[in-house]
């Protein structure tokens, strides 16, 4: 027996499909999805954001809405800060356009800036008044994704998406007591995440130094900071940006320059010399 087949039982099973104790592997239309976003290498044809629009409706349907609003309402008992979160229940209606009265170098100037610079949309997805508290966080999170960017230290670009990612992934999981629930509030992260890890290290190691970094900066981000998910931002627009970082209690973000990384990993650029690649404060 092969030392590292030890301890392996084959299943024998009456079934003419797969079954397995995880509800993730059982799902074709994943394990479809997830073999894509691990293993292909970046194309004009299926852009980055396009693989999670195809994710969404996958997610959705694999969940137990009804666990997790039982487990938002638990955990609401004995976790004061989530309780008056969703008491508020603010939802922003701010604009693009309502972003240009705040001064360069502000948070929303900053934001102003990167959204008309790069032609970017605030609402990725129509909006639709959430019904339930998985439906709330998940409007908030929305909104709030592109300021965390800002405020992680995470640049627009495909190798900057990774600092806001891995900031969800241990600050969630800092803030909700309940780690079932902080994780059913962490799949979209996970799943997101890794399609720049694996890929990288697959098919552009030149810049994997940079995928390395970024995650590690998220992680010390989330790990270092107040619960930033649940944050007013909105209140904080007007202040430069270290400002804004310490009235949220985020601590630990350090601006690096990631955009040639990036539009390598994208194929949207040329290889550079290792020199150009590496890891500059911004």
């Amino acid at each position: 027996m092969p030392y590292l087949a030890r301890g392996w039982v084959p299943v024998e099973t009456p079934s003419s499909v797969l079954v397995s104790s995880s509800k993730y592997l059982n799902n074709p239309a994943l394990r479809e999805w997830l073999a894509m976003i691990l293993l292909r290498r970046n194309g004009a044809d299926m852009p980055p954001p396009a693989e999670m629009y195809a994710f969404l409706p996958i997610l959705d349907a694999l969940r137990d809405h009804d666990a997790i609003e039982a487990m938002f309402t638990e955990e609401r008992r004995t976790n004061p800060a989530l309780d008056a979160w969703f008491e508020a229940r603010f939802i922003s209606t701010y604009k693009i356009e309502d972003f240009a009265q705040y001064a360069p170098g502000t948070l929303g100037g900053i934001f102003h800036a990167q959204m008309t610079g790069g032609n970017y949309e605030i609402q990725i997805v129509p909006f639709s008044e959430p019904k339930t508290q998985l439906q709330f966080f998940n409007v908030r999170s929305g909104q709030t994704h592109d300021f965390e960017h800002i405020l992680t230290g995470g640049g627009f670009n495909y190798m900057g998406e990774l600092v806001p990612y891995w900031y969800r992934l241990t600050n969630v999981f800092k803030y909700i007591r309940n780690p079932e629930l902080a994780a059913e509030l962490s799949i979209l992260s996970i799943f997101g995440s890794l399609r720049y890890t694996v890929r990288t290290l697959l098919h552009y190691p030149q810049v994997w130094p940079t995928c390395v970094d970024a995650i590690q900066r998220g992680m010390r981000v989330g790990q270092d900071s107040d619960a930033l998910f649940m944050a007013k931002l909105e209140d904080v627009f007007h202040l430069p940006l270290e400002q804004a970082r310490a009235a949220l209690g985020v601590r630990g973000a350090v601006d690096v320059d990631t955009d040639a990384a990036g539009a390598y990993w994208a194929e949207q650029g040329p290889l550079l010399a290792p020199a150009a690649l590496s890891l500059e404060t911004a």
